[in-house]
């Protein structure tokens, strides 16, 4: 087994398990997958088939996030475990020590120095995949089918990156400009068909959410970003009878006016802006854009201020999980960083906004690409800690639990 510098000591996924009971086995594992990542044999690549499984595509957004390999391939969009937990990841070189996909016995199984650790499946393909709008464009070019949910990415360029002050964790436009593209804006009536056409699929969907990058135009500063979810949510909501229907959008921390119109001249359910780090110092240095043009203490205002909009249990906000431990800035220990992490989580927790966190992962193209993310204890300790405020807070996210999203270790917490 390949052994990472500076990873010597760090207890295994076993070890972990064993010393934290009260988190399922499967949650841990999915957690270390996203972490390490994985590497398809062509023994299992042979054996999937691209009539029923979901490989990766054409999505403005997500097929703009560079792999860990820096390749592109036709390989499974995610993997799904036993007990229905997703694990959202990607392809990564062997030399980084991420888990084996490989096909063995007639099953598909994640290997770890050899040994079968667990079976795995992959999504199915959505039946509005490989289908047209009336305008030419492909439906799942722009509209990416989770197991249970439709994401919709209106726009794939952030504008943070016109001065280089893009998140220092992200690879988005960097990927996009060295592929030459910046992909065109969605329209209203190509998201009214997909939504259309996708939801015909009896059982299928749960929930629609929709993000893009951040926006700054306006007379005052992302209203066009407002302006252009409100538009796109009003075109999908024509599929809809009730007066709302179930949907999360994930946007810039948008002012109190912007969230009203947002809130009450469409069908949007709930309300997410990701804060990504939870520190100012970090924020101010991860995040130059956001601080540049929000701040880190208004970020966090205008996501509490969005509770009495959209009510409690129905607002959000996501870190990036361990890029608090990026260096040279970063905490120099995980114990400072996830103490510092839960404080400030518990007080957007106490005042009604939910905290999710994904996997931190060091993307080629990213300004952090030759950093490495937390140990697995340390993502571990991060979900009971955010799952034990929830329960200390009475607090509900179910527009993106593990159903909705599956992207979230601790919201995978919600189905016990």
């Amino acid at each position: 087994m390949a052994i990472i510098i500076g990873r010597e000591h760090e207890l295994k996924f076993k070890e972990v398990v064993e010393k934290y009971p009260e988190i399922p086995r499967l949650i841990i594992l999915k957690t270390d997958v996203q972490r390490r990542g994985v590497y398809y044999t062509q023994n299992a690549l042979d054996k999937i088939d691209p009539d029923i499984y979901q490989l990766t595509g054409d999505n403005i957004f997500f097929a703009a996030l560079g792999a860990r390999d820096q390749k592109t391939k036709s390989v499974p969009e995610s993997l799904i475990l036993r007990d229905g937990t997703t694990i959202i990841t990607d392809p990564t070189p062997l030399e980084q020590n991420p888990y084996i996909v490989d096909y063995r016995d007639g099953k598909f199984v994640l290997v770890d120095n050899d040994e079968i650790i667990e079976e795995v499946g992959f999504w199915e393909k959505p039946d509005f995949y490989g289908k047209f709008t009336s305008s030419g464009t492909l439906m799942d070019s722009i509209v990416f089918g989770r197991p249970q949910r439709l994401n919709i990415t209106p726009s794939s360029y952030c504008h943070f990156w016109k001065n280089d002050n893009g998140c220092k964790y992200c690879d988005l436009v960097p990927h996009l400009k060295e592929d030459g593209v910046i992909k065109k804006k969605l329209t209203p009536q190509d998201a009214y068909e997909t939504v259309k056409e996708a939801i015909k699929q009896k059982g299928r969907y749960t929930n629609i959410c929709m993000t893009m990058g951040s926006d700054v135009n306006g007379k005052t500063p992302f209203d066009a970003e407002a302006d252009y979810y409100i538009e796109i949510l009003k075109a999908i909501g024509q599929n809809f009878e009730g007066r709302r229907f179930p949907s999360q959008v994930i946007t810039t921390a948008l002012n109190e006016d912007q969230l009203s119109r947002l809130y009450n001249e469409t069908g949007l359910a709930s309300y997410t802006s990701d804060i990504e780090v939870l520190n100012e110092d970090l924020f101010n240095w991860i995040c130059p854009g956001k601080a540049e043009w929000i701040g880190y203490k208004e970020w966090k205002r205008r996501l509490v201020a969005a509770v009495d909009i959209f009510g409690k249990g129905n607002v959000n906000t996501g870190i990036v999980g361990g890029v608090e431990l990026a260096k040279p800035k970063g905490f120099k220990t995980e114990a400072e960083g996830l103490k510092n992490t839960l404080e400030e989580a518990e007080d957007l927790i106490s005042k009604g906004v939910s905290v999710v966190y994904i996997v931190w992962v060091p993307r080629p193209l990213s300004f952090f690409s030759d950093q490495q993310n937390a140990s697995l204890e340390y993502y571990v300790n991060l979900t009971i800690g955010l799952n034990n405020l929830r329960h200390k807070y009475d607090l509900t996210m179910d527009f993106d639990d593990y159903r909705r999203c599956g992207n979230h270790p601790n919201s995978d917490l919600l189905r016990i």
